[in-house]
């Protein structure tokens, strides 16, 4: 009863305020089915640190320090994603790598932002990698820096990862016309030989490096988990890492980073401010995306339509399926799902490089 007691005194408000947060982003998971893999653990452990005398918080350090301030579950969940993504699309089209590129704008604008809030400069560029909606560069990015506020970021990447279908539409909608949301594109994939699709992540790996030296890891282990995909000779490897590793380790980096949003360092107005400035970094992505599209439109003959644009951010494949429902909508016949799956992986790309190019320009 004593300790009981002692247990109840010990409670802060941070804790029951964080045990409501908590239910929140598991309520997320199970009832929106938005991200459950990632949100569930996350929710269930950010009410387990907050606990007066937890004793599950030196068994998560260890795991934090084990997987996470060392960067190995971002990169080893690379490999999971690696391994689902197809470049055909892309290889098809390679002028798509643009518009993947043009989809990180709101990156570097959030940047300017945050500093001008009064961030400092690496945890600005911290927040800013929100944008890309890539939860493990967020991660390698914001821990290479150090910053202080890896926990808000996480749960702000990865939160709008899960709102893509919520947050992208309205902002396609604001800079675009019915017209052009009606633009029909007809998909004549080039004959892709397995021969350039077991070179393509070779390439990007070797070009990524030298353009980007501190990408080389990003790149490299989700180019890897691209080669296993595309060798022909690790199937059986290939859906391990599609399924099993990526699923565990999600799991295991969901729970592990609720070391990081203990209340009396998650609970302050910084923490709010962040998730405002992800989500300005997020919409001005998608913003950058559809209007460089609309740019190219102006010299070309055929058009392309300019909602494969919002896709351009690394939320895969949430981006290209939010696309391709809103070309339906607009139009029954009107299937852009390979077009905005082509955008879609070129920013995967994209948000490794600009992740690398961050930790290069500031650190």
């Amino acid at each position: 009863m004593d300790s009981f007691l002692t247990n109840l005194q010990a409670i802060t408000w941070q804790m029951p305020v964080m045990w409501v947060i908590g239910g929140i982003l598991i309520y997320l998971a199970i009832k929106k089915d938005m991200e459950p893999t990632l949100l569930l653990p996350m929710g269930f452990g950010a009410i387990l640190v907050n606990l007066p005398f937890s004793g599950a918080n030196a068994v998560l350090e260890t795991l934090y320090n084990a997987g996470i301030a060392n960067e190995l579950f971002p990169l080893l969940l690379f490999i999971g994603i690696g391994a689902m993504i197809d470049f055909g699309p892309l290889l098809s089209n390679p002028s798509l790598l643009l518009i993947g590129a043009a989809a990180q704008f709101g990156i570097f604008f959030t940047l300017i932002m945050a500093s001008l809030m009064g961030f400092e400069l690496t945890d600005a560029a911290s927040i800013a990698i929100i944008g890309a909606a890539d939860g493990p560069t967020s991660i390698v990015v914001a821990n290479h820096f150090g910053t202080k506020y890896i926990g808000a970021i996480i749960v702000a990447a990865y939160s709008y990862m899960a709102l893509v279908p919520i947050v992208q539409p309205p902002c396609i909608r604001l800079i675009t016309t019915q017209k052009e949301r009606r633009i029909r594109m007809q998909y004549n994939p080039a004959d892709v030989s397995r021969t350039l699709r077991i070179l393509f992540p070779i390439c990007v790996t070797m070009i990524a490096a030298l353009v980007a030296p501190a990408s080389a890891s990003l790149v490299g282990f989700l180019m890897f988990g691209n080669l296993i995909r595309e060798c022909g000779v690790l199937n059986s490897l290939s859906e391990a890492a599609q399924k099993v590793l990526a699923n565990l380790i999600t799991l295991l980096l969901g729970i592990t980073v609720a070391i990081s949003m203990k209340g009396e360092a998650f609970l302050r107005l910084e923490t709010l401010m962040i998730l405002c400035l992800g989500l300005v970094a997020f919409i001005f992505d998608t913003f950058g995306g559809v209007l460089f599209v609309k740019f190219l439109n102006l010299f070309r003959r055929e058009k392309m339509n300019p909602m494969i644009g919002a896709a351009g951010i690394s939320a895969f494949p949430m981006a290209s399926r939010v696309v391709h429902k809103m070309g339906l909508k607009e139009d029954p016949y009107n299937y852009l799902l390979m077009h905005a799956a082509g955008a879609n992986v070129a920013g995967q790309i994209a948000s490794a490089i600009v992740g690398g190019l961050i930790i290069s320009l500031v650190g």
